[in-house]
């Protein structure tokens, strides 16, 4: 799988392995200590924590939601912004259905744990705050005011340093290695990549995410992405080593061009019966969506996440389509109405049902 359609899929799993006992993983225990409302459900909207020194308490278990984002990082920039040498690469992955991801070859993501890192157990310290991730990836941000590296030994995880701006926790991360991409379809980094992080706790269940990439030997202005950062009550993460039962790198064969020879034309009276946004549901908790939209243009139908990565669908029948080298189609209902668009992925079926039209 290649682009946000991968990443969507490994948020809504959250890297649950087959046959996993949900109940001896402590899935059902109910988080001690957290704002309830009167039927016992956790209250999300209640006012963020501190600690004895004043601060916002950022710690918990959290789901970093990249959207759109996950699979094109770039979508927010202009022709140009990106340079030519980056760009070219990024087509030439698109062409190999991301067969060279981190997720098929089982590396470490580097910086795409900051804004499409799945879940996150946040542990906070006057001195140090540490991110721990579901496949035994770590990230520390070192707070007793030590500046960042002058000429770091570059690596996975980089260096990260962090201070507070009022209730805005900044980090400031620098010395990755240019061996990880910054989203699933291929856009890359040099090892001049620069992050400037800023969390800012709204409430009880939610902080905002403004990420600022700034590589210069890559892209031609840094940029800002806003991600979305959701608490996760009432359940755990769950141990995932991507090496013990990875699938994927066998079934990407060929090329994204070789869909081309099976497409054919349709009319678009019938493409536009498609149109319109399907929300997606994890099948370990349903709190847990996110929605692939469906557009047309001129002949050709589009789908995207969130309004990012828009990525062409080929179809080669009335209700089937090609789309990043997967296998998507439309479900009707008895009247020929569309209610569900499903994804035929490696690691099993997607289903998402389509919102009512306004």
């Amino acid at each position: 799988m290649m682009t946000f359609i991968k990443t969507a899929f490994l948020t809504v799993l959250f890297f649950i392995p087959a046959g996993a006992k949900l109940q001896a993983q402590w899935l059902t225990i109910k988080t001690p200590g957290i704002p309830r409302t009167p039927d016992g459900k956790p209250d999300l909207s209640a006012p963020a924590p501190r600690t004895s020194d004043g601060k916002p308490d950022l710690s918990g278990l959290w789901r970093v939601m990249g959207g759109g984002y996950g699979g094109n990082i770039a979508s927010d920039l202009k022709p140009g912004d990106v340079q030519p040498w980056a760009e070219s690469l990024y087509k030439q992955r698109m062409e190999n259905l991301s067969n060279d991801d981190q997720s098929i070859l089982c590396l470490p993501f580097g910086p795409r744990y900051v804004f499409d890192g799945g879940m996150a157990r946040i542990l906070q310290t006057p001195a140090v705050i540490a991110f721990l991730y579901e496949d035994l990836v770590h990230r520390q941000i070192f707070m007793d005011g030590r500046p960042l590296p002058q000429d770091p030994n570059p690596d996975w995880m980089g260096y990260s340093v962090g201070h507070w701006e009022g209730d805005t926790l900044v980090v400031e991360s620098a010395g990755f290695n240019d061996r990880t991409w910054l989203d699933g379809g291929g856009h890359p980094h040099t090892e001049a990549l620069h992050l400037t992080e800023r969390y800012h706790r709204r409430d009880f269940g939610h902080m905002a995410l403004k990420v600022t990439i700034d590589d210069p030997k890559a892209y031609n202005k840094p940029w800002t992405i806003e991600v979305k950062v959701e608490l996760a009550p009432d359940t755990e993460m769950i141990e995932y080593v991507c090496a013990e039962n990875e699938k994927d790198r066998t079934h990407l064969v060929g090329k994204a061009s070789d869909q081309k020879k099976n497409e054919i034309e349709l009319d678009p009276k019938i493409l536009s019966k498609y149109i319109g946004s399907y929300v997606f549901h994890s099948p370990f908790d349903d709190a847990v969506t996110f929605t692939l939209n469906v557009t047309l243009d001129g002949k050709t139908l589009f789908l995207d996440e969130d309004g990012k990565g828009k990525l062409p669908m080929s179809p080669i029948s009335e209700t089937t389509f090609l789309f990043a080298g997967e296998r998507t189609y439309f479900v009707k209902d008895d009247k020929g109405v569309t209610t569900q668009l499903v994804v035929d992925a490696v690691e099993g079926k997607m289903i998402g049902a389509r919102k009512p039209p306004k």
